[in-house]
């Protein structure tokens, strides 16, 4: 570390001190403070050069330039005469204290020492082997303010041919720092107070945003719930006469009422579909209203995968209408049973092959149990080789009367609700529904279920 003797003062009584701190403020102008560092610099040379001239028997005050490496710092060391010998260093954390003659010292010594702190960016208090005691003060010089070893020669010898400070003088300087430090403090005290205002004022904005968002969330709280009440109702009302056409269908295309003419029965066959067709959708918007209103209920009760299976295919089996397109059960080995809601259970799982065969042109649809990392846990796959869904996609088709744009969709009849429904039966039953797919390599739709739910589902209970 290369060190610069800028100078070095005797400090014997309050003239001294003055001196010191016209210097230190000259000195610290002359590397480049801005008049507010020059400020702390005096003012915490001065309060330690106080003490050592009043209270420490008389001392030195010593400027210096340091350079270590890329940092530059003045350094200003305040040392007594030895006549602290009487004095102690408190468990050398830079406290000062003495016999009870020198507790006053002490205290403004102490007090000296906390302003020098927060005025400089360090200060440390030490005891020298002559029993006199030292501080040592840094501050740090910015990069532009540093001047090389021949100028700051030329600033110590220029300081030290200086006439001695007028104490009437320096005191007029301080008085005008005083003030000039009193204007800044007004100056930020009025924009505090403007900010404290503007802070009020966006509170009290604040306040009427939330109040007016507390607003909107209610009516919407209330719409959504009015829209519960319409799909219940609507699908309530709708189902009975939904039914009677379906019946009254059946009976026609059963010829009770006599034989039907080639035309009479492709019209009735439209009417039976289209009823199908929209009882489904009752159903969906039905169980979509139960589910958003909390008022579904799951029944536990042993399921045996195998017997779930059987039930599946034969309900399923006459939708494989595609004769390359083949639906294939694998019953699992050794027989395997848990603990769920069957017929919600059995409504995901048929959800999944329906779309499976819907969207497989060639190839099979396959359903199969996996194992699971977690004992605890079963896994369903559908798997089939049909055309994929896009990764874009995936979070679409579990949206609420969304579908996939693909030429194939035009086909197929839909309501976009038969996934989002098995995303939330699935949670209900306290498991999981996850895809994997991708454009013409197929897909993998999954469920997730617990073998033996918590209790919390126990049959009977309403489920939010």
């Amino acid at each position: 570390m290369e060190t610069i003797r800028l100078l070095n003062f005797g400090i014997e009584g309050p003239a001294d001190v003055v001196t010191v701190r016209q210097r230190a403020r000259q000195l610290s102008a002359m590397l480049g403070f801005g008049q507010q560092e020059q400020v702390r610099i005096a003012t915490a040379v001065s309060e330690l050069a106080r003490c050592a001239s009043r209270r420490m028997y008389g001392g030195r005050a010593l400027f210096s330039f340091e350079q270590d490496g890329r940092e530059r710092r003045l350094a200003v060391t305040i040392r007594d005469n030895g006549g602290a010998e009487k004095a102690e260093v408190k468990g050398g954390a830079g406290h000062w204290a003495g016999p009870p003659e020198l507790d006053e010292p002490a205290r403004q010594l102490d007090a000296a020492l906390v302003t020098a702190r927060r005025l400089m960016d360090q200060c440390e208090l030490t005891r020298q082997s002559d029993h006199a005691l030292t501080v040592a003060m840094v501050k740090r010089l910015a990069p532009g303010q540093v001047a090389e070893p021949a100028a700051l020669a030329t600033m110590a010898a220029q300081l030290a041919k200086a006439p001695p400070a007028d104490s009437f003088a320096e005191a007029q300087q301080q008085n005008h720092e005083l003030a000039a430090a009193l204007a800044e403090l007004r100056e930020r005290q009025d924009d505090l107070l403007a900010l404290t205002r503007e802070l009020e004022d966006t509170n009290r904005g604040v306040v009427a945003l939330y109040a007016e968002i507390e607003e909107k969330a209610e009516k919407l709280r209330r719409a959504d719930e009015m829209k519960t009440r319409f799909l219940s109702n609507t699908s309530h009302e709708l189902r009975t006469p939904l039914s009677s056409i379906r019946a009254l269908s059946q009976l026609l295309l059963d010829r009770m009422d006599g034989e039907l003419s080639v035309e009479q029965e492709r019209q009735i066959t439209f009417i039976a579909t289209a009823a199908n067709d929209l009882s489904n959708l009752v159903n969906d918007l039905l169980d979509l209203a139960k589910i958003e209103a909390g008022k579904v209920k799951i029944d536990l009760a042993p399921i045996d995968v195998g017997q779930l299976f059987g039930a599946l295919r034969a309900m399923l089996r006459p939708l494989a209408r595609h004769p390359g397109v083949g639906l294939v059960f694998i019953d699992p080995e050794p027989p395997v049973r848990f603990e769920s809601d069957e017929p919600k259970v059995a409504l995901i799982l048929r959800n999944f092959v329906s779309n499976a065969i819907k969207f497989t042109e060639r190839g099979a649809v396959t359903v199969q149990m996996t194992p699971h990392p977690d004992p605890s846990m079963l896994r369903f796959d559908v798997i089939d080789s049909g055309i994929g869904i896009a990764a874009a996609d995936l979070q679409l088709i579990f949206e609420e009367f969304s579908q996939v744009e693909h030429p194939l969709q035009r086909g197929v009849k839909g309501t976009g609700l038969g996934l989002p429904l098995c995303r939330k039966f699935a949670s209900l039953l306290g498991g999981a529904v996850t895809v994997d797919s991708s454009p013409g390599r197929g897909s993998v739709f999954s469920l997730i279920l617990p073998r033996h739910p918590s209790q919390a589902t126990s049959a009977g209970t309403a489920m939010p």
